[in-house]
């Protein structure tokens, strides 16, 4: 794998890599990693940070659950009134 100088500086030195990704290393020659090697690399304009999308506001999950019961509930009621009241019909005729 072959590693092309992009820039170099006193502190460091960026390299190129084959697979067109970027590696830092220090004045020591020693690998510069995390947040500091993101530091650089935004530094030099080699890299672009997108912001971290907002979090959708989640749903209250005890809410959430207690909606569709409730809808199944008052849905059951006016069937379960007609069927009685059919029965009471039918009993007295």
């Amino acid at each position: 794998m072959t590693m092309k100088v992009v820039k170099k500086t006193a502190d460091y030195t960026v390299y190129q890599r084959g697979d067109e990704r970027y590696a830092v290393k220090d004045a020591e020659k020693k690998p510069v990693n995390g947040d500091e090697k993101v530091r650089i690399l935004l530094e030099e304009g080699l890299i672009k940070v997108a912001a971290p999308a907002a979090p959708a506001e989640p749903e209250p999950a005890a809410e959430a659950e207690e909606a569709p019961e409730a809808e199944e509930a008052t849905s059951e009621e006016p069937e379960a009134a007609a069927e009685a009241e059919g029965e009471d019909d039918g009993e007295k005729a």
